[in-house]
């Protein structure tokens, strides 16, 4: 198989439960690997021959995570973008989706018009802190939610909406409990932490979101950020 000159090549790969439709530009190759451990070990196999600059991924509900990992691993170029970003570019080329899916191949234009910055890949532990962070999100909203109906609700009901808030209080309790845990256990997120603590208005709930979102804190500029 020939290699392609790195200066051009991009890859994009439609992400899928089982399978992963890759398209290689400039050369117009495609290949397609199971969503699997084996397959992610072929993928690398193939995008290492051609050096691409990078490597697009949309994110797909979490099937993106384990893929995007072994190509990070493997020390090549990969990103996850947002779809609504690749579908808007789709849309700018006149290209209208059968499905909700965008095929490999706008995929990679975009990665090549766009050229989205490569950006370090949350490690395991931060992708576990940005998911407690995300549960917390919800038990809130649920919260908020459920404080909004209490107010109309009478009788039974607004018996159960008060076993339910109390319900949803402790698990908030529970949550932040285990966020402090999380990022106890990190002397780089407890040194962050002590930095961005001491910013006034800053919570511990923005700096657990900072902590798990942005793994580039303290590695980038704030315009950067």
């Amino acid at each position: 198989m020939n290699s392609t000159n790195s200066q051009d090549c991009v890859i994009g790969i439609d992400v899928s439960k089982a399978a992963l439709d890759s398209h290689l530009l400039p050369n117009e190759s495609r290949a397609r690997f199971d969503n699997t451990p084996e397959g992610h070990e072929r993928l690398v196999a193939w995008a290492q021959v051609h050096r691409p600059q990078r490597i697009v991924l949309e994110a797909s509900g979490g099937y993106e995570m384990p893929v995007a990992a072994a190509l990070a691993r493997a020390g090549l170029p990969v990103i996850v973008v947002n779809p609504r970003q690749v579908r808007r570019f789709a849309q700018a080329l006149g290209v209208q989706a059968k499905t909700d899916r965008i095929d490999a191949r706008v995929i990679t234009l975009f990665a090549q018009a766009v050229r989205p910055d490569i950006r370090p890949l949350k490690d395991e532990l931060t992708a576990e802190l940005d998911a407690i962070v995300s549960r917390r999100r919800q038990l809130q909203d649920m919260l908020i939610a459920e404080q909004h109906r209490r107010t109309r609700a009478k009788g039974p009901v607004r018996k159960n909406i008060d076993a339910h808030i109390a319900w949803l209080e402790r698990q908030l309790h529970n949550v932040d409990a285990e966020i402090g845990k999380l990022i106890q256990s990190s002397p780089v997120w407890r040194e962050k932490e002590d930095i961005l603590d001491s910013i006034t208005g800053v919570g511990r709930v923005t700096i657990a979101t900072g902590l798990g979102a942005l793994p580039e804190l303290g590695t980038l500029s704030r315009q950067a950020i």
